[in-house]
């Protein structure tokens, strides 16, 4: 399995713009063929010191398998939900891990 975690920071963090964000990670990234879980939301307010705060809106999805992921990358709506959102991206980190 691989575990696709993408943390965005945004231009105007406000909070309407971020439910915004996570509305759309639904919309467009929700329900992809091979996807074992899938979540999106909004930086928790914890405040101790091993906590990141430079994001605003985090996506977690879980790939049953290398291949469905690159598929997935290259999906109508992937691309759907770039093209929509990613004016108001400031920064995008992304980080794929393989589970076992």
């Amino acid at each position: 399995m691989l575990a696709h975690n993408v943390f965005f920071s945004l231009k105007d963090a406000s909070p309407d713009n971020a439910q915004a964000l996570v509305h759309s990670c639904h919309k467009h990234l929700a329900g992809h063929e091979g996807e074992t879980y899938f979540a999106a939301g909004t930086r928790a307010a914890y405040d101790r010191e091993v906590n990141d705060k430079e994001f605003d809106v985090f996506l977690i999805i879980v790939f049953e398998s290398h291949e469905t992921h690159d598929a997935y990358q290259v999906s109508n709506r992937h691309n759907q939900f770039i093209a929509e959102n990613a004016i108001h991206w400031a920064k995008v980190r992304v980080f794929d891990a393989d589970l076992s």
